[in-house]
């Protein structure tokens, strides 16, 4: 069996998943070396069987490695995916790939030049939540979608270490913003045509860590994407509605549950009005229960190493990647986009 020879530059708590992951689940990849500007980090990879770079040059010398990870703060990726691809390496980065659509242009530009592999680790496309989501809309269980809710949300307050900084590229839009805008991306493989975000800075001058963002699509659905770490009463994880019904997931553990109309649950219009808790009403009155039904969630197979057995079936038989450089630049034409909406205060129309 081929065994290809990684090596990570930056070694902190995402590298040690990536690391761990590799060499538990992905025997076609070896995990031999780190770099990192920290001693602290560069102890854990020698207790950890890692040879131990001391600088970027070494690394690119060393012919024996083929693929490198970056997992840095953000400000790093663009310059470090260049230096690797023009020494030969296929590279990994982390999401996000770049601070701006231009930056992951250059790379785009260098990586096509050289013929090397580029991907970003958009491990969250393989979360069970967004797998359930996205199976239950091209299943059609509750006909067309047009209103997508996404939620992630925490209460422990700031963006924490580098995250916290501007220039390091932190912030929760750069953050989870990035992961749950490529997921509605998947969902909807079509223009986006506008844009609105409301960035919130409540712990910090430098970023933002908590907002709401609204995209719209081209065929109309819009979709409302919300990340806090001041929300102390969560909404569900996601809410779709669509033509023939609602999709609810509560929670991370995949909690919730599809109400769609039945066949024959055609709902005719009394002429009396309904008396309810909302007050006397006929729009708002309660459904009949006998013209809609519940089901669970689809059943779906979530496995984030997915992503490396993508990578090493791309490099040893040239199967198509999966997690394009394109679709990320996409993406990060988007977050440009948002941070210009933030700036000027109103939403924008765009064509993305």
């Amino acid at each position: 069996m081929k065994k290809h020879r990684m090596a990570l530059i930056g070694y902190g708590g995402m590298a040690g998943w990536h690391h761990t992951n590799i060499k538990e689940k992905i025997p076609q990849i070896e995990v031999v070396g780190a770099l990192d500007v920290r001693e602290e980090a560069n102890q854990k990879a020698r207790d950890n069987g890692l040879r131990v770079y001391t600088s970027l040059q070494e690394l690119l010398d060393d012919s024996t490695v083929d693929l490198v990870g970056i997992i840095t703060p953000n400000d790093f990726h663009r310059q470090l995916a260049i230096d690797c691809l023009k020494a030969g390496k296929h590279v990994v980065c982390e999401k996000p790939v770049t601070l701006n659509a231009d930056e992951l242009v250059d790379i785009m530009k260098v990586a096509k030049k050289t013929g090397k592999l580029f991907s970003i680790h958009q491990n969250r496309r393989w979360d069970r939540d967004f797998l359930i989501v996205k199976k239950a809309i091209e299943d059609g269980i509750i006909g067309v979608p047009y209103f997508v809710e996404s939620r992630v949300q925490g209460s422990r307050g700031a963006m924490h270490g580098w995250r916290g900084h501007k220039q390091n590229g932190g912030g929760m839009l750069l953050d989870w913003g990035v992961h749950l805008i490529d997921q509605v991306m998947q969902l909807f493989p079509e223009k986006v045509v506008s844009v609105n975000a409301h960035l919130f800075q409540l712990y910090g001058s430098e970023v933002d860590d908590n907002i709401k963002l609204m995209l719209r699509f081209e065929s109309g659905v819009s979709v409302m994407l919300e990340m806090a770490t001041n929300c102390f009463i969560p909404h569900p994880r996601w809410h779709v509605s669509g033509t023939g019904g609602t999709l609810q997931i509560d929670d991370w553990s995949c909690k919730g549950k599809i109400v769609k109309l039945r066949p024959d649950g055609e709902l005719t219009w009394a002429d009396d009005i309904v008396y309810t808790e909302a007050g006397p009403t006929r729009t708002m009155a309660p459904r009949p229960k006998h013209t809609t039904e519940e089901l669970p969630l689809p059943e779906v197979k979530a496995d984030w190493t997915e992503y490396y057995m993508n990578i090493v079936d791309v490099l040893d038989s040239g199967a198509e990647l999966i997690v394009k450089p394109e679709e990320a630049l996409r993406v990060m034409r988007v977050i440009d986009a948002l941070f210009k909406s933030q700036e000027v205060g109103h939403g924008l129309k765009v064509d993305i």
